[in-house]
Parts: structure tokens; C-alpha cells; sequence
């Protein structure tokens, strides 16, 4: 097996990270004090990031994009996860799925996102349908040429600074060996289309700054133009976008991973108690070494998948491995580092208390830890028709 990294993995790396350090850490205690992000601090490391190569660096060169292959971009995307998620998203990714744009789609939707004049978000959760997809209740109604759509979605990040919206809504049902199950279709969707609206969320103990909305759809009328993909077809869609989404935030996490552990290191190493530092003392050390294996394991487990990705042998296991691995291993991480600083962890001197907070919702968001784990049993289950 071959670890080292390639010249262009290495680039990627120094860069991302002397990006990080000057153009979002000095803005992150701003952010936590007002929970928002200047617009003019948005343009400019909108501006930076294209400068440096950073933005659409998932997008295809052929678009206009970096074309980094998904190992290229969890490494990219643990260093940018350093930084505060209001800070750090800003620096675009857009949504994979956007590549499934066909003709006038490309140059509505796609292309602005990928030279950062448009931003997009996706809409699935709903108010009674977070795990359970199938069960959503926003409905798309053909109507001739067009669709109508009713009804609620939360939990969407960004929606509020979003352009449009990438919305999955219930589109018919199909009979199933285990009963009818709705038909799922994903439409693109402009701020401003009439019959849609956009609400303030509900207030988060993570991600300050980096807000969820309420969406509400009431007889919003859409052309079937603006179908992403095949009528009935979005679940498939869905689940294309989930394991690549699956990484993303089990890089991310590991970005806060590293700098969270580099924090406590560095303390224990000079802090003096009792006469020495308390990296000597065995109640200090054994966190580091626990702290350093599971951070280990998850990387393996994410760059793993990632490769899979690349070489497109990624099963539905492989990205819920990674997810799982990433984001337990930042709550245990960020909790013991804490404990190693003892109050000041908790002081917002240190960027550690809002690791340990923003840690909490990537055990829920993009698929909880249940659901990880209830797709790992079953492929393991699944050869053995148990």
C-alpha cells in the first residue's frame, strides 16, 4: 500500500493550511460574537480562495473547476475544517450533484457556483422526516408542464445566503415487497420564485454563524426544466450525493481533530504542575495516546473510502465507516482536550470550547451515528442472509 502523498496532495496541503491561518482564523472570534459573516468578508475570501485555487476545487477542470479526485479533496477539506464551519464554507464546494445539470442547467446553475457568482444548498430534511427519506411529505404535483410543490423543509444550512435551492420532494408512489414507497424527484429552485419562502431556523449550540432555515413551499409552481435528473429518479440521486457529502464531513472533521489535539499536545508539553510538565503525568499522557489513535483510525478509515471513491469502488459501508470513525473520534478528542486544559478549555480564549460544541451535530447531521452503524451491520449481515 502506497501512503506517501503526491506532489499535488502536498501543494494542496501547505496551501489550504496557510490559507486557513491567515484568512480564517483571525475572523473567528468575530463570527462567534455576532453569529454572522460580514457580506464584504464573504466576498472577500470568495476572492482569495478562486486567487489561490481553492474554490470548485471538486468541480470538473472541464467546467472550470480543480478537478481533484475525492482523496485530493478530503485532504483539502480537513484543513479548511480547521476553521470555524461559517468561515470555511465560504470557500465553495458546490453540491456534486449540480454536475447532473443538463443544457440550460449548466449555465443557470452549475457554472455560476463553480466561478463562485451563485451559491447553492440542498433541501431533504423535514420536520417529521430526518432518517427516514421516504417518509418526507413535501409533495411535487405535475400540473401540465409543470410541478407544484407544497410544503416544509428545516434544517437547511446556508439557505439564507443560498441563490437557489436543490429541493428533494415526494413525486408519486411506487408499489414495493414491502409496501408502497414514494417516488422522489430533485428540482432546482431560484430564491424568489413565487410560492417560496425562506425562514430564519432555530438557534444552534454548533456552528455559530452558519445558520439553518426553514423552507416553506405553498403551491410553488416550478417548470419541469428544472427537474435535476430523471422525474421520480431523486432518490437515486440522493443517495450519489450522500457518500461523497459522508466524506466531506469526516475530512472536516478531522481537521478540528488535528488542531484540537495539536492544542493539547503543545499544553501538555509546557504546562508545569507538581514539578513537571503534565504530559509526564500517565492521567495526561494516556489521553494524548488515545486521542492520537482514534484520530489515526479515522483517517485511515476516511482516506480509505476516499480512495475507493476515486477508483469507484466506494460502497455504502466504506463512507458510513468514515463517518462514523470521524465524527466520534472529534467528541472524544474535543472532550479530553478540555479536560487536559482543565478551565481555561472552556474559556473562549481558546478555540477549543467551540470545537466541543460544533463536535455535537456531526453525529446527527448527513446521517446519525444509528444510521451508520445500521448500514454497517447490514453489510456485513447481508452475505450471511442474516
Amino acid at each position: 500500500m502506497e501512503f506517501s502523498l503526491s506532489e499535488e496532495q502536498t501543494l494542496i496541503i501547505e496551501t489550504a493550511k496557510r490559507f486557513v491561518e491567515e484568512e480564517l482564523y483571525p475572523y473567528e472570534a468575530e463570527v462567534e460574537e455576532t453569529n454572522s459573516v460580514r457580506p464584504e468578508l464573504v466576498e472577500q475570501i470568495t476572492a482569495k480562495s478562486i486567487e489561490l485555487g481553492l474554490y470548485a476545487a471538486n468541480m470538473p477542470e472541464e467546467f472550470g473547476g480543480g478537478g481533484l479526485g475525492t482523496l485530493s479533496m478530503c485532504m483539502l477539506d480537513r484543513e479548511l475544517g480547521r476553521a470555524s464551519m461559517a468561515l470555511n464554507y465560504i470557500v465553495g464546494r458546490p453540491s456534486n450533484i449540480l454536475q447532473g445539470c443538463v443544457g440550460e442547467q449548466r449555465e443557470r446553475y452549475l457554472l455560476p457556483c463553480i466561478r463562485g457568482e451563485k451559491v447553492d444548498c440542498l433541501a431533504m430534511t423535514e420536520p417529521e422526516a430526518g432518517s427516514d427519506v421516504r417518509s418526507m411529505s413535501c409533495k411535487a404535483k405535475r400540473d401540465g408542464s409543470d410541478f407544484v410543490i407544497n410544503g416544509i423543509k428545516h434544517f437547511i444550512s446556508h439557505a439564507d445566503l443560498a441563490d437557489f435551492v436543490i429541493l428533494f420532494a415526494a413525486s408519486g408512489v411506487v408499489d414495493s415487497p414491502r409496501g408502497p414507497r414514494k417516488k422522489i424527484t430533485t428540482f432546482l429552485i431560484d430564491k424568489g420564485t413565487p410560492g417560496f419562502t425562506v425562514r430564519p431556523g432555530y438557534k444552534n449550540v454548533s456552528h455559530r454563524g452558519y445558520h439553518n432555515c426553514i423552507l416553506e413551499f405553498d403551491d410553488c409552481r416550478v417548470p419541469e426544466s428544472q427537474v435535476l435528473g430523471e422525474v421520480d429518479e431523486g432518490f437515486e440521486v440522493a443517495n450519489d450525493w450522500l457518500g461523497a457529502t459522508r466524506l466531506q464531513v469526516a475530512a472536516m472533521c478531522l481537521g478540528r481533530c488535528d488542531r484540537a489535539l495539536e492544542l493539547s499536545a503543545n499544553h501538555a508539553a509546557t504546562r508545569v504542575q507538581f514539578g513537571q510538565t503534565i504530559g509526564r503525568f500517565q492521567g495526561v499522557g494516556f489521553k494524548l495516546a488515545d486521542m492520537e489513535m482514534k484520530r489515526k483510525s479515522a483517517e485511515l478509515l476516511t482516506y480509505e473510502a476516499a480512495w475507493k471513491h476515486d477508483q469507484g469502488t466506494l460502497m455504502d459501508q466504506d463512507a458510513a465507516l468514515a463517518k462514523l470513525a470521524s465524527t466520534e473520534a472529534l467528541a472524544f478528542i474535543a472532550d479530553e482536550a478540555i479536560q487536559i486544559h482543565g478551565g481555561m478549555g472552556l474559556m473562549n480564549d481558546l478555540p477549543l470550547e467551540r470545537i466541543w460544541r460544533d463536535a455535537r451535530v456531526e453525529r446527527i447531521w448527513d446521517g446519525t451515528s444509528e444510521i451508520q452503524r445500521l448500514i454497517i451491520s447490514r453489510a456485513m449481515l447481508r452475505p450471511l442472509e442474516g
